[in-house]
Parts: structure tokens; C-alpha cells; sequence
């Protein structure tokens, strides 16, 4: 019970894959998710590109033929992109593995909507009175995907940093209304020969110093044990929402100084090349550490912060909301899509299943809150935050701390 592509809603944000760092090796990044088995959600641009816009077709194609399109950050692209992946199918009630129940199992956070007896897409567009359509997501990077939204070539922006960060010279950001879906504790990464020879925590004054350009050789760590050896400190790529927040929140300034021996595209591209590495370092989204890209543990003020402890906490600096940004107001079909992820359902299936961490109830409510008025009440029972993340920070559009 697919969707057909006529009906198309796109969604544009940052690239990346599925959780447990399954953005793996492959440069996925060149492909537009528009899910299920619809394949017109392949996107026809070069794979690997800095500049983005590999993602959906972009221009105003896509409205003119009902689509809803979204384009940005390779760090919300795993959200929004399985999201639509499973919207686009449109599982029946029946399903019981993606959405439903049946005798077999339950999908995680249906019955927190009441279990309602409607294959999935075609409830939550019914939610705003609209039948079901196709979600197309492109990949590129957070400026990417604000730029194309200003210009309205797609309907969403996606970005891992504020507007405010991505646009500091804009005089308003008034016609920016910011949706966060999920919070990342973006880690920091070193090649699986750098931890094996010592380096598993590092302080805030030592990540500082490496990507400051202070500290330049691995033999200056003190737990390191291996050979002399030169620190390859790689950096996203400027513009990504990745690289905005690390410098605003971590350097002091969205646009402060960084060393970087390479600046690399996506988050993807980022993963493979510490794989392919003796020496690096880098920072990078959640879902794309572990296997053979190990994170290592923060030292900052006393606190040690390590991956699948505390990275959600509001207090460590390198945590961030993520936001699916609309222009002007939020449609009904901007709203349907966007109101799925922020539900249970949504929550668990999209955003904790790539390894990011859900938005406690309090502050579902709050961006539900924005969204286009609903033709039909929804009890949106359930939502218990996993731990961690419930003091991520504030909702706001301008917070860089959270």
C-alpha cells in the first residue's frame, strides 16, 4: 500500500544513515531518501560533493507536483529519511513490525496512539485532514538545506545547528520556524590504532589544543603509548550544522578559528576516512561511531562524558538539538510529517533507533505547539524520555548549548 510519487512530500536535511553507525563506510550521501520501494526518490546528483544538493531534484518541481520536500544535514537525514522511508510504504494496522500490531508483535509506540485501526501515512495526514503523500529527503549540509528552503525549493530544512549559527549576518530570523525533532551528543572519534594505544578519554584542554593547532603530535597526549606520530584532525566541511556547533559550542564562536588537516563533506565521508586512518581524530554525529571509528570519553570540568552514559546531558557542550526548520508558517502537510516524528511512535522507531535521544514530553508538547491546527484530537499517551536526554536544553530556535 505504497504511496505513489504524485502525491511526493520531500524532505531536505543533513545526510547520514541508519543507527549503530551504520553510515558505514559507503558514501551513501549521494542518494535522496524517499523511501519504501519507490524508486524516484533516487537522487540523480554526484555523490561525495561538499557543496550538497545531492540530495532531492530541489527547485519548485517537487511543490508543483504535490510533493512535500526537505534538504540539509547529514546528521537529521538518518530521522527524516527512515521516516519517510516507512511513511512512504504506508504499512497497514496489520503490519506489526514498522507500525501496527498483529499477532507476530506490536511496533514500538503505536499503542501509545491509541492503536488506531489506519495503515500509517494515512493516519497522520488524516490527523490534518489531507490524504497520505510521498516524503522525498535529500542530503547535503545545514546551509544546504536553509539555503533551499529561503529560496523555496523545499518545504523543510534540515539542520543540526541553529539558523542563527548558519546565518549570524541575517537581521531576522522571523520567518524561520524551527521544529527539533531529537538531541545529539555529538562525539568525538579517533582511529581504532590511536585508542588501541592508549587514547580513550581526552581532556577539554587537550580537544582544544589539537583543534587549535597547539597540540600537533599524538606522542603529546600523555596516556598515548604508541609511535611519533603526526594528529590528523579532521573537520566537517564549513557550512555543515556539524562543524557550526562544534566551534559554537565547543571553541566559543560559530565562526572561530579551527585547525583542520582536512575538511571532509559528510558525516559518512568523515566515518570512512578515520576507518581508512592510523592518526585521525574527528567530531561526528552520533549515529555514525563505533565499529573500528571508537568514541572516546570527554574530561570537562571535572565530568566525564562517554558514549551511551551522559552525552545527552544539558551540560555537556557538544550536545545539540535537531531541527527541521519550515518558512513563514507550517502547512498541513509540513505538520502531518513533522507531527509523526514527534510522537512515541516517531521518537522511538526514528530518532533513539539512530541512536540520538528522544525529546522528553514536556518539550514534544512544546513543538507540537507549532505546528498547523489538526482537524481531529490525537491522545498522544506515553513518551517517557530515555535517560539522559530530558535536560537537553531549552526549545528555542537560538539555543546552542542544548
Amino acid at each position: 500500500m505504497g504511496i505513489g510519487t504524485g502525491t511526493a512530500i520531500g524532505v531536505a536535511g543533513c545526510t547520514g544513515g541508519s543507527g549503530n553507525g551504520s553510515g558505514g563506510d559507503n558514501d551513501s550521501g549521494s542518494n535522496a531518501s524517499g523511501g519504501g520501494n519507490d524508486s524516484s526518490a533516487n537522487a540523480s546528483g554526484g555523490g561525495g560533493s561538499t557543496s550538497g544538493g545531492q540530495g532531492t531534484s530541489g527547485g519548485s518541481a517537487q511543490q508543483s507536483s504535490g510533493a512535500l520536500t526537505a534538504d540539509g544535514s547529514s546528521t537529521v537525514y538518518p530521522i527524516t529519511s527512515d521516516g519517510a522511508s516507512v511513511w512512504n510504504s504506508n504499512p497497514p494496522a496489520d503490519d506489526g513490525e514498522y507500525w501496527g500490531s498483529n499477532d507476530e508483535g506490536t511496533a514500538p509506540g503505536y499503542e501509545a496512539l491509541g492503536s488506531p485501526d489506519m495503515p500509517m501515512a494515512e493516519f497522520f495526514a488524516s490527523i490534518y485532514g489531507l490524504d497520505p503523500y510521498q516524503v522525498n529527503v535529500g542530503l547535503s549540509h545545514s546551509g544546504t538545506g536553509i539555503e533551499k528552503l529561503m529560496n523555496d525549493q523545499v518545504d523543510i530544512g534540515d539542520s543540526s545547528a541553529p539558523v542563527q549559527d548558519e546565518l549570524p549576518e541575517r537581521e531576522s530570523y522571523d520567518d524561520f520556524v524551527d521544529h527539533v525533532v531529537g538531541v545529539d551528543g555529538q562525539p568525538v572519534i579517533v582511529s581504532q590504532a590511536i585508542a588501541d594505544a592508549g587514547v580513550t578519554k581526552l581532556t577539554g584542554e587537550q580537544l582544544r589544543g589539537i583543534y587549535t593547532g597547539e597540540i600537533t603530535n599524538w606522542s603529546e597526549i600523555d596516556s598515548y603509548s604508541g609511535d611519533d606520530k603526526e594528529i590528523q584532525n579532521i573537520c566537517r566541511a564549513e557550512g555543515s550544522g556539524t562543524d557550526t556547533a562544534f566551534r559554537a559550542n565547543f571553541l566559543g564562536d560559530p565562526n572561530a578559528e579551527i585547525a583542520c588537516s582536512q575538511r571532509i563533506g559528510q558525516n559518512q565521508q568523515v566515518r570512512s576516512t578515520v576507518l581508512n586512518s592510523d592518526n585521525a581524530i574527528a567530531y561526528i554525529a552520533l549515529a555514525f561511531t563505533g565499529n573500528g571509528a571508537p568514541a572516546i570519553a570527554l574530561e570537562l570540568d571535572g565530568t566525564t562524558y562517554e558514549l551511551g552514559k551522559n552525552l545527552g546531558s544539558k551540560d555537556y557542550p557538544l550536545s545539540r538539538d535537531l531541527h527541521c526548520y519550515t518558512w513563514q508558517d507550517t502547512s498541513p502537510k509540513e505538520s502531518a510529517f513533522i507531527n509523526m516524528l514527534l510522537t512515541e511512535f516517531g521518537q522511538t522507531q526514528f530518532v533513539e533507533a539512530n541512536d540520538y535521544f528522544k525529546l522528553p514530553p514536556n518539550r514534544r508538547e512544546e513543538e507540537r505547539s507549532k505546528l498547523a491546527e489538526p482537524e481531529k484530537d490525537i491522545e498522544y499517551s506515553g513518551g517517557n524520555a530515555s535517560s539522559g536526554n530530558a535536560s537537553s536544553g531549552n526549545a528555542s530556535s537560538g539555543n546552542t548549548s542544548s
